[in-house]
């Protein structure tokens, strides 16, 4: 087999723009489709973070996640599958819950803290602490909380499948999260 030293790309990564944050012409069937075009059209770098939908999608998501200052928001909602921007204040939790039928994927972005787990409310067995780059798996029907338990907001995102919220979700404070929650 031939192998050029140091030049060998994968197959699947030929003529794909990389590190690119907006339609390229011509990429997509329609020219005029903007899906993933999600740069702040004010001329600074911040993302818009909103629910872009079931369409094709790429984010920086460390970014967007550290820009994120809402307790919750949804930034892509498919058929079978949601992403969520989180910021928990100091000293703040996301609160005791379940998701019975959804499998939960949480990602530490900035800051540091504590998740609990348990098949019971009452029996939060499993504990750990987590900082940047922790990678939180959550099986759906256990029972859950993480808390902030550092110096600055603690900034993560989650992945939920199937979706765990309606799309366009954002949630500004934990209290509005509640609120949405039981009404």
């Amino acid at each position: 087999m031939y192998c050029v030293p140091y030049t060998y790309q994968y197959p699947y990564y030929m003529n794909v723009p990389m590190h690119t944050y907006r339609n390229l012409t011509g990429y997509w069937a329609d020219p005029n489709e903007t899906f993933g075009s999600y740069r702040s059209s004010y001329g600074d770098n911040r993302i818009m973070l909103k629910d872009y939908g079931a369409n094709p999608f790429v984010i920086n998501i460390n970014e967007a996640t550290k820009q994120n200052n809402t307790y919750r928001t949804a930034i892509w909602t498919g058929n079978h599958l949601q992403v969520t921007l989180m910021s928990l204040h100091v000293g703040d939790d996301i609160g005791l819950e379940m998701h019975p039928n959804v499998d939960q994927f949480l990602r530490v972005e900035q800051g540091q803290g504590i998740v609990q787990m348990g098949k019971g409310r009452e029996n939060l067995s499993f504990q750990r602490r987590i900082f940047d780059d922790s990678a939180i798996i959550i099986p759906a029907g256990m029972w859950h909380n993480v808390t902030n338990t550092g110096n600055v907001p603690l900034k993560l995102y989650s992945i939920y499948a199937p979706p765990n919220h309606p799309f366009g979700t954002v949630h500004r404070t934990k209290a509005e999260a509640m609120a949405a929650e039981e009404g």
